[in-house]
């Protein structure tokens, strides 16, 4: 008996080894059935329930991305034109300034849908390979009553947000803290005004009314009012032509402020250096220039605000006029890429000191 227990385990064996090798030869699984959801998003995800949209693409990714720009493109044009504005909103988050949520996921899936240009709430409900093409489908789905629930949620945050940045004192009102201040509560109203739009497509609004909400152009012009009475000075020594002092004038007014005055609470002093080099064996020319400088508050004794690295660098022509002419277009063009944009980080950065 035990003799033909063996003997039919092996047979066993035996048949499943061939079966394996037979199905890697060439016995490939049939594909999944083409789901319902492919051809009509709302058969699978009810319109009463749900927003559904459906993508496709070469690729996995392709087709996801695909479907949640699908969805947004559903929210229409009002939607579709505001998303820019979640950039300014979602660094604030990332980088701590604002805290919209206990839940962190939350924050997170805000951070995530800026980045993908997409809706906080949109998600991935399946996806599809249609082997036969070599084409992936995905759905892209969105559940009215969580979104309105999430939506009103944020809302309602960062009205309280808005309500804390701008309530502050004269003296903090009237300075760089209050520009700051007054800029972070743009971004985060326009935020608010694009999460109105979705919850009014998503059919409640939970007692929340879109047209009483600020826009942040309010608030950019409180922003406007304060610089505009606390304008930058800039004092450059060694300049050529006023060039350097241009081009950081370039730079203030890009970042939002205003450049000039002779009296300004606010100081950008810099040094502009150019020193002739030689180099044996180079018929060339080299000069080596130096930018260094910073933000100061002359309210408060001169004190240092902001200090970018050092500029420096060498250039050379066959003629010390023109090596130093082209020191002279480095360092502006330097000053647009490198000091302009540091310049707005440090003014995002007050935000963090007085909260």
């Amino acid at each position: 008996m035990a003799r033909v227990v063996r003997v039919l385990l092996f047979a066993a064996v035996i048949a499943l080894v061939s079966a394996c090798a037979s199905s890697a030869q060439g016995g490939a699984s049939p594909a999944a059935p083409r789901p319902v959801w492919v051809d009509s998003p709302q058969a699978a995800y009810p319109t009463a329930l749900y927003i559904a949209a459906v993508g496709h693409g070469a690729d996995r990714t392709l087709a996801e991305r695909d479907a949640l720009a699908r969805i947004v493109a559903l929210f229409g044009q009002a939607v579709q034109s505001e998303l820019h504005v979640m950039a300014s909103y979602s660094q604030a988050i990332t980088g701590g300034a604002i805290q919209v949520s206990e839940d962190v996921r939350v924050q997170q899936a805000i951070t995530t849908s800026a980045q993908m240009d997409t809706l906080v709430g949109a998600e991935i409900a399946s996806v599809w390979h249609d082997s036969g093409n070599n084409i992936y489908y995905a759905v892209a789905i969105m559940e009215r009553e969580r979104t309105s629930i999430l939506y009103a949620g944020l809302i309602r945050s960062n009205e309280r947000i808005i309500s804390e940045l701008v309530t502050m004192t004269p003296q903090t009102r009237n300075s760089l803290d209050g520009f700051a201040r007054y800029r972070l509560a743009a971004a985060v109203a326009d935020a608010n005004r694009l999460y109105a739009n979705v919850l009014t497509v998503v059919g409640n609004t939970r007692g929340i009314n879109p047209a009483e909400m600020r826009r942040g152009d309010e608030y950019r012009i409180a922003a406007a009012q304060v610089v505009s009475a606390i304008p930058v000075g800039i004092i450059v020594t060694g300049d050529r032509g006023n060039r350097i002092q241009n081009a950081l004038s370039s730079a203030v007014n890009a970042a939002g402020l205003i450049s000039g005055g002779t009296n300004s609470r606010y100081v950008l002093r810099f040094s502009y250096t150019m020193t002739q080099q030689d180099i044996p064996g180079q018929r060339h020319q080299f000069v080596r220039f130096e930018l260094v400088g910073g933000l100061e508050n002359a309210g408060a004794g001169n004190t240092v605000l902001f200090s970018p690295p050092a500029m420096t660098g060498r250039e050379g022509h066959l003629t010390v006029s023109e090596a130093e002419e082209r020191a002279l277009r480095t360092v502006e063009r330097r000053i647009a890429g490198e000091f302009g944009p540091a310049l707005i980080a440090y003014l995002d950065s007050l935000v963090f000191i007085s909260r």
